[in-house]
């Protein structure tokens, strides 16, 4: 019988991906929307905190482990912004393109020395709402951010987000390169190597 975990997340990609991973853990990933639980209030400064809160949120109204990931772009010349507020950036409405445009604006003029960036991953798998170890795997992606977008894949800060080793965007690798280098991709693949002794 395959264990239950919760996903405190509606994205259908994510989902596809952790079923992907764990499922030679027998483990079956679902979508916190399939049992009516709303998003979390993402109150938290960090995204370790940010993604605790979302899956203590999850675990607590399903009864079920739950599974929580929070990413964002960190900018060196920003302080680290965007950070925790990526997917937020450009304010209330904010879109892709309106964040990769504030983000052009803000580093206007600095040399590419001057762009480093990473992307970060933080997932947090706890057994139960009140789970006082939870477990926290992360990764990170190292980069920087180029002038203008490039690439057709991807989402979010992908066009912006130049891969030196490779010499191209994050949105111009195949959703396979993306996968093995990314910083979702080393967090999960840490997940995948924690994870068994949490599913006893």
């Amino acid at each position: 019988m395959s264990k239950k975990i919760v996903l405190a997340s509606g994205n259908k990609g994510k989902l596809k991906e952790f079923n992907e991973v764990l499922a030679d853990l027998g483990v079956e990933v679902l979508p916190q929307s399939e049992f009516q639980v709303s998003d979390a209030d993402e109150t938290g400064l960090s995204f370790v905190e940010n993604a605790i809160i979302k899956a203590r949120h999850a675990a607590e109204i399903t009864g079920l482990p739950a599974l929580a990931d929070d990413s964002g772009l960190e900018v060196d010349a920003l302080k680290g912004a965007p950070g925790i507020y990526s997917a937020r950036f450009s304010g209330e409405g904010a879109t892709d393109e309106k964040n990769n445009t504030l983000l052009l604006e803000k580093l206007s003029g600095l040399p590419a020395e001057q762009r480093t960036a990473r992307f970060r991953c933080v997932l947090v798998f706890m057994r139960h709402a009140n789970d006082p170890t939870p477990l926290i795997c992360q990764g990170t992606w190292e980069g920087r951010i180029v002038e203008e977008a490039s690439g057709q894949n991807g989402f979010g800060y992908d066009p912006l987000f130049w891969v030196p080793e490779l010499n191209i965007t994050s949105a111009g690798l195949s959703p396979e390169q993306k996968n093995r280098l990314s910083h979702r991709g080393q967090a999960v693949a840490e997940l995948k190597r924690a994870i068994a002794p949490y599913l006893k």
